[in-house]
């Protein structure tokens, strides 16, 4: 009875971390919409330079002293309430949790404590985004990418339930496969998204809204667009090909170079650019739309082969990679390569950007419900099988 007492306990201990990292979230979001507590977060935003050294020791105090302090004191005040409510001891460790905040915040508004807290640490961004918890990435794209995203100051749930765990707004983002019906529902997406669309396409003669840049490229010669790549946020990898039942010598050459290999080039020719920049772990994305042939049957050998090499290769590549990788699993969509398709391209565009604001780095699209269960463990299967038995040296 004792030991299940601890346990019950010690799972409230857990929850009020979780509620208290809530009300800090909640009242970060709040901050940036009510003038009274805006103008206290405003020292926040103000106290930081680029790489996260303060501007001054003193806008760094008031930073601390107007904008820590108050939300400190609003996380201990609500896990307060809730526990003298509930009358759960352990709910008190939220209470304490928030109190360690309170007096970080105190001792560095009087100069009487130098270390800042992990998300502000001064350098360059070495790592990519995280997933579930806020690193210094992640918040780094809060300050200085889009003020009005990525508000979560510790468990990114907040973010993924608002739709501010990726902001698209003013990026730049390259699509291929842009002439093709889901490169141009993408596009659109994009534009409406307030994002800044290229159209990579390997038609010359394609035209494209007045809106949205275009540039031509070849398979094989994706080097040579790693002058525009330097200028772009998010590459979108869109292109492929479906010879159907073919099988002879030049169907499973031309299938392999297109859906795999020139893939492959396009991301490695993409992520070099991302150590032109200290914030280039942080900004870069690659998306790749591997199709969900990768785990089940598309009625057409090559095509599931060259889908399903180039989608276990980017699984083995996301161990390394300077910059995230987000996976684009889509089922059948109408189009002109597949008329019969079911989902509307329009649709499915919506949807897969919708996710990725949502920082979903597999984005399965499909009306097939087992996909959404084989993908996600074939995925993490195979990703442990490479950490295991492969290393990048």
């Amino acid at each position: 009875m004792v030991l299940q007492t601890l346990i019950g306990q010690g799972l409230w201990a857990m929850a009020a971390i979780v509620i208290v990292e809530m009300v800090r979230d909640i009242y970060h979001v709040v901050s940036h919409s009510w003038p009274p507590l805006q103008t206290l977060h405003n020292w926040h935003h103000r106290a930081y330079k680029k790489d996260f050294t303060p501007i001054s020791a003193d806008i760094y105090s008031k930073a601390q002293l107007y904008n820590d302090v108050p939300e400190s004191l609003a996380m201990m005040s609500a896990i307060g309430i809730l526990a003298s409510i509930t009358g759960i001891p352990g709910l008190w460790v939220g209470f304490i949790y928030s109190a360690g905040f309170l007096g970080g915040a105190v001792l560095r508004s009087q100069g009487l404590l130098v270390e800042t807290d992990l998300t502000h640490e001064p350098g360059p961004l070495t790592e990519i985004p995280g997933i579930w918890r806020v690193n210094r990435s992640y918040h780094w794209k809060h300050h200085f990418d889009n003020v009005n995203a990525y508000y979560a100051g510790h468990f990114t749930f907040l973010d993924k339930f608002l739709g501010t765990a990726l902001s698209l707004k003013n990026k730049t983002v390259a699509v291929t496969g842009a002439s093709g019906t889901m490169g141009r529902a993408l596009m659109a997406e994009l534009v409406r998204q307030g994002a800044k669309p290229i159209a990579l396409t390997t038609s010359p003669n394609a035209q494209f809204p007045n809106a949205v840049r275009s540039a031509t490229w070849q398979p094989g010669r994706e080097t040579q667009l790693q002058d525009l790549f330097r200028k772009v946020d998010i590459l979108i990898i869109n292109h492929g090909i479906n010879v159907h039942g073919k099988r002879d010598p030049d169907a499973i050459a031309h299938s392999l170079e297109v859906n795999s290999l020139s893939v492959l080039a396009l991301m490695d020719a993409f992520m070099a650019t991302t150590a032109a920049t200290s914030t280039g772990a942080a900004t870069k994305e690659v998306w790749v739309n591997t199709s969900e042939a990768e785990v089940g049957p598309a009625f057409s050998p090559l095509y599931e082969i060259s889908k399903r090499l180039v989608g276990d290769l980017i699984t083995l590549k996301r161990h390394d990679a300077p910059c995230t990788i987000r996976k684009i699993v889509l089922g059948p969509f109408k189009s002109n390569l597949n008329p019969i398709g079911v989902m509307s391209a329009d649709w499915v565009a919506k949807a897969v950007i919708a996710l990725a604001k949502r920082d979903i780095r597999n984005i399965i699209v499909t009306i097939n419900p087992l996909t959404y269960v084989a993908f996600p463990i074939k995925e993490t299967a195979q990703s442990l099988y490479f950490r295991f038995f492969s290393r990048s040296h």
